[in-house]
Formats: structure tokens, C-alpha cells, sequence
């Protein structure tokens, strides 16, 4: 099997690996019902998304150390695996830390993505005053260093 037949199937595992994760909280929707009472409420939504997003990047990580330690893998190929996984351990961080500093400002919880300079944040309340949207903005542009108009902050209860 030639080298790019094999970059192409990983990347292709990949991007199944990837759907398969939204998919999976897509469809698994987060809901439960409480016994004694018809109200429904969400699960831990931030908790799960934790998990699968960690295990999708563990999984990834697998993947560009296997291209790198392939005695087969090409040094263009190996580069470039070296490149996405630096890449992906800066965005790791950074998420991290913007995460740690919106909840210093007092927030519950919260989630940081980001994906082609674009930042989605979403954080657990049920709605957000302009003040704590300005904070949240002045967190994720100094971390991420973004533009305003590449910031997306979804409120979620």
C-alpha cells in the first residue's frame, strides 16, 4: 500500500471518528427524564461534551504519533503530523485557560472551542447581561486573540 493511500485512510478514519463523536451527542440528545415529575432536564451536557471532546483528541494524538513513529510515513507526512499535533496541544491550552478565566469571573461552567479563528464559548446560565458578555469577550479575545465578530457565546441552562 503506498504511503498516500495510507495518510489518505487515516485521515479518512479521522473524519469518521470526528462525526461519529457529534453524532453520538447529537443524537444521544442529553436528556433524562426525573422519576416523580414531568419535568425534563438537561444532563450534564458540559461534563459529557468534556469527555467525548478529550477522548476525540486522545484518539487523535494516537493517530499523528503513529504517522510519526511509522518507519513508512514519509518526513513531508511525519512534518506535517508534527505540525497538526502542535497545533492541536496550543488549541488544547488555550481552551483550557480561557475556560479556567471565565469561571474566575464567576460563571458556573463553561466551554471554549476553537476552530478556524473562529471561538465558540458556551456557558452555563440562562441568559447573559451585556456586562458578563463583555467579560467574556475581553477573556477570549486577550487568550485567543481574535477578532470580535469570530466570537460566538451561547448561553445554555
Amino acid at each position: 500500500m503506498s504511503k498516500k493511500k495510507k495518510i489518505i485512510i487515516l485521515a479518512t478514519m479521522f473524519v469518521l471518528l470526528v462525526v461519529t463523536g457529534y453524532l453520538n451527542i447529537v443524537l444521544n440528545n442529553n436528556t433524562t427524564t426525573i422519576a416523580n415529575s414531568e419535568n425534563v432536564v438537561t444532563g450534564n451536557f458540559f461534563t459529557t461534551y468534556r469527555t467525548d471532546r478529550q477522548s476525540t483528541r486522545n484518539e487523535e494524538i494516537a493517530y499523528y504519533d503513529a504517522i510519526i513513529a511509522s518507519a513508512t510515513s514519509s518526513s513531508d507526512a511525519k512534518a506535517a503530523a508534527e505540525l497538526k499535533k502542535q497545533n492541536l496541544v496550543s488549541a488544547m491550552e488555550m481552551e483550557l485557560v480561557t475556560e479556567g478565566l471565565i469561571k474566575a469571573k464567576g460563571f458556573d461552567d463553561v466551554i471554549v472551542t476553537n476552530s478556524n479563528n473562529c471561538v465558540n464559548v458556551i456557558v452555563k446560565s440562562a441568559e447573559l447581561s451585556s456586562s458578563e458578555v463583555a467579560q467574556i469577550v475581553s477573556v477570549v479575545k486577550e487568550q485567543a486573540n481574535v477578532s470580535i465578530e469570530n466570537i460566538k457565546i451561547i448561553p445554555v441552562e
